[in-house]
């Protein structure tokens, strides 16, 4: 097998597939790639133009893709300092490969997920009933007090 043929069934905690999807595992990641991607950006920037994210979060996201490469930090000698965030060549092509691809796929297939994700969620409701049913059923058999649930 040549180094170039397809590992993808081999199963190892320090796999270069897994450092990859790491890249994209973190909910607030992406965003910042991609709110990045018209130019550099102060944080207060940043979180305007996400919106929805705490300062906290904002700031573990920042060290996260800076201590992967994807972005880097530039720090005027200004006064006030300011601090601006810009995409480096690796995190530019994370943005318009792979997470462009991944933009691309979610509106073309948009509808089947949203339907895929109300039927299990219409699914899982239907089986909570079923099963609040027959534990009051089962109570009422068996003459127990009903059960307190929060």
């Amino acid at each position: 097998m040549s180094d170039h043929e397809d590992h993808s069934g081999e199963l190892v905690v320090d796999c270069q597939v897994r450092a990859g999807t790491d890249l994209v595992a973190h909910t607030w990641d992406p965003v910042v790639l991609v709110a990045l991607r018209p130019g550099a950006r102060r944080r207060r920037e940043l979180r305007a133009a996400i919106g929805g994210i705490s300062d906290k979060v904002l700031t573990e996201t920042l060290h996260r893709l800076l201590a992967n490469g994807l972005i880097e930090r530039r720090a005027h000698a200004e006064a006030p300092p300011r601090v601006e965030y810009a995409l480096t060549a690796l995190g530019q092509s994370l943005v318009e490969g792979p997470l462009a691809a991944l933009g691309r796929w979610t509106l073309e297939h948009s509808a089947e997920l949203l339907e895929a994700q109300e039927s299990a969620a219409r699914e899982n409701e239907a089986r909570e009933k079923s099963e609040a049913e027959y534990a009051e059923a089962e109570r009422v058999a068996h003459k127990r007090p009903p059960t307190l649930t929060r």
